[in-house]
C-alpha cells in the first residue's frame, strides 16, 4: 500500500528564537533534523537534505513527528548556539508528549546531535555525512547509539561544502571507544547530502539519493522498533 500523501509542514517557534518545520503531529516519537553550517555567520536556513528526507519519509512513518530546525545562525563558529536551538527543538517535543527522539544530522548536524546527545530522551544519532570535530566530546553517545551514513564521494573543496568520509570515521571509532554502538555505511558514488537548492528554491535531488532516503528509513524503522519494546 502506498504512503499517504505528504501534509504541509506547521511551522514552531522554539524558546531560543529558532524556527522548526513539523510534519505528522502527535504521536510518542520524534525525529530532529539538523542541518550544516558555514564558516561565516549567517542567518539559519532550511536543509534541502533535511526536507528532502522530511518530504519522502514523512508519509512512511506517520506516527514519527518529523522537526526540522532552522538556526538562528548557522555556524560552526557559534556550535553551542546551534546546540541550544536543537536542544530546544527536543524541548517542545517532550513538552508536547514525545518520548524518544532520533536525532539525525547532516554535515555540521552531526556535531550539532553528537554535542546534545547525553539528553535523556534522544534514543540515538544517525549522522549523515556528519562533521564530528576532534575536539567534540562523544561521551553523551555511552549506551547509546550512533549511525554514520557517508558519501564516498564527499570531500572540502575550496568554495564547496564537504566532509571526508575518513573525518567521520575518526569520530565513529571515537564514539566506538566510549560506549557506543552502531554502524558505519559508505554510499558509492555518494556525494555531501541528498540534494541542493536551487535560487527559486526548488530542490535538486543528487545522484544517489535515494541511497541517503534508504539508510534513514532504516534507522526510522529502527528505531521504532526498538522504542516499542
Amino acid at each position: 500500500m502506498s504512503a499517504a500523501p505528504a501534509s504541509p509542514p506547521s511551522l514552531v517557534e522554539l524558546d531560543t528564537g529558532a524556527e522548526a518545520r513539523l510534519r505528522n503531529p502527535g504521536g510518542d516519537l520524534a525525529a530532529v533534523l539538523v542541518n550544516g553550517g558555514t564558516a561565516r555567520p549567517l542567518p539559519g536556513t532550511w536543509s534541502a537534505t533535511s526536507e528532502l528526507l522530511a518530504e519522502e519519509l514523512g508519509p512512511r512513518f506517520p506516527d514519527i513527528r518529523f522537526l526540522e530546525v532552522r538556526y538562528r545562525v548557522k555556524t560552526w563558529k557559534a556550535l553551542e548556539s546551534c546546540m541550544a536551538d536543537a536542544a530546544a527543538a527536543i524541548d517542545h517535543l517532550v513538552a508536547t508528549g514525545a518520548r524518544s527522539t532520533l536525532l539525525i544530522g547532516f554535515s555540521m548536524g552531526g556535531a550539532v546531535a553528537v554535542g546534545i546527545a547525553e539528553r535523556p530522551r534522544v534514543a540515538a544519532v544517525l549522522g549523515l555525512a556528519p562533521w564530528i570535530p576532534d575536539e567534540l566530546s562523544v561521551d553523551g553517545l555511552r549506551g547509546k547509539r550512533l549511525d554514520v551514513v557517508h558519501g564516498a564521494w564527499d570531500r572540502y573543496l575550496p568554495g564547496i561544502p564537504g566532509v571526508s568520509p575518513a573525518s567521520s570515521r575518526v569520530g565513529f571509532e571515537r564514539a566506538r571507544a566510549a560506549g557506543s554502538e552502531g554502524t558505519y555505511t559508505l554510499i558509492s558514488r555518494g556525494l555531501h547530502g541528498a540534494a541542493l537548492r536551487r535560487r527559486s528554491g526548488d530542490l535538486v535531488r543528487l545522484p544517489r539519493w535515494r541511497a541517503w532516503l534508504d539508510h534513514t528509513a532504516a534507522a526510522l524503522a529502527r528505531f521504532q522498533a526498538v522504542s516499542s519494546v
